[in-house]
């Protein structure tokens, strides 16, 4: 009973930590549209990205810095408590929730790997300045021009976009796709669909997936239009064709790459468009985001293992956390 017991806290403290930690995110989120509107869209996309992992990863370290040394050092190992049918649905709701989340994570990455795999089949290798990744066409109906994978990342280019763009247009769509590969966003969307869960059935939980996936295209609009006005022009007309070469109803189903025209990128691209305008009416210079943007989800998460070990290194704080863990015990029992 001991090892049963103390297995179906941690599951049920994950999840319910997970679950108060991801609403707190979603209205800090709802808090900040003003502040966010000054920042420029490479931050708002990191700050989105932080507020969607950092639930699963405060959860993580709570369980693994606090609740399971905390079992281990104070509860009895001949404990006469029992797991309740609360304390039970609440650990199988979260095995549930971790299963469907690793489940899709690994769908995804199986997906993608066997579909990029057929497109090589039949793909043709071409050379393309402004990218030092493998470049390859393809003939597909959708307008492909996507960045595809995590750690060997490829360029995949429909044969109808290399014959639709001009040079100019082609080099300013590659200029995005760059844009993508220097903040590894798809290594981000892997970590995304990884941390997704049960809280997802709940709609600001999507919400927040949809505003990083629009913030990081923008994003990477502006790392491509920050070379020159004409560069941002040519990345609009670019957009403007492509949206019109999308079939009524399709989409591409390509889970892990960086589309420059994607799922739900057909809505967003007026949006996109008068941006670029607007940043080549201003004739937009972006200096550089500061080095400390790109590394902010890195050192928030060291910070978050830190402090959890500086804390629980406690003996005090031990027994505080043991001791809210009986109280919770008591109340589902």
């Amino acid at each position: 009973m001991y090892e049963f017991l103390g297995f179906s806290l941690a599951l049920a403290t994950l999840l319910a930590l997970n679950a108060a930690a991801s609403a707190v995110a979603v209205v800090c989120w709802r808090l900040m549209p003003r502040a966010a509107s000054q920042w420029s869209s490479r931050s708002q996309a990191e700050i989105l990205f932080i507020l969607r992992i950092s639930p699963p990863a405060l959860a993580l370290i709570s369980v693994a810095f606090f609740l399971v040394p905390s079992y281990l050092s104070y509860e009895p190992y001949a404990t006469s408590e029992v797991v309740s049918k609360k304390l039970a649905a609440l650990a199988m709701i979260s095995v549930v929730g971790v299963a469907f989340a690793v489940s899709r994570a690994f769908r995804s990455w199986f997906a993608t790997r066997a579909l990029q795999r057929k497109w090589l089949r039949t793909a043709d290798r071409i050379a393309l300045s402004g990218i030092d990744i493998p470049a390859f066409r393809i003939v597909h109906s959708f307008p492909i021009i996507a960045v595809v994978g995590t750690l060997k990342p490829r360029l995949f280019i429909a044969e109808r976009v290399l014959q639709s763009l001009s040079a100019e247009e082609l080099a300013a769509a590659i200029a995005h796709e760059c844009g993508h590969l220097a903040a590894r966003d798809n290594f981000k969307r892997a970590l995304l669909r990884a941390c997704r869960d049960l809280l997802l059935m709940v709609p600001c939980g999507r919400a927040l997936d949809r505003a990083w996936a629009e913030t990081a295209e923008c994003a990477a609009d502006e790392f491509a239009a920050q070379s020159s006005a004409a560069t941002a022009l040519n990345l609009a007309s670019a957009l403007v064709r492509i949206a019109k070469m999308v079939p009524p109803g399709a989409s591409a189903t390509l889970p892990l790459a960086a589309f420059l025209v994607g799922v739900d990128e057909t809505r967003g691209v007026k949006a996109r468009v008068r941006r670029l305008i607007e940043i080549a009416s201003n004739d937009y210079r972006r200096v550089g985001e500061p080095p400390l943007t790109k590394a902010l989800p890195a050192i928030i998460f060291c910070s978050f293992l830190v402090l959890g070990v500086i804390v629980a290194s406690n003996a005090h704080v031990l027994v505080i956390v043991h001791s809210a863990v009986e109280h919770v015990v008591s109340l589902l029992s």
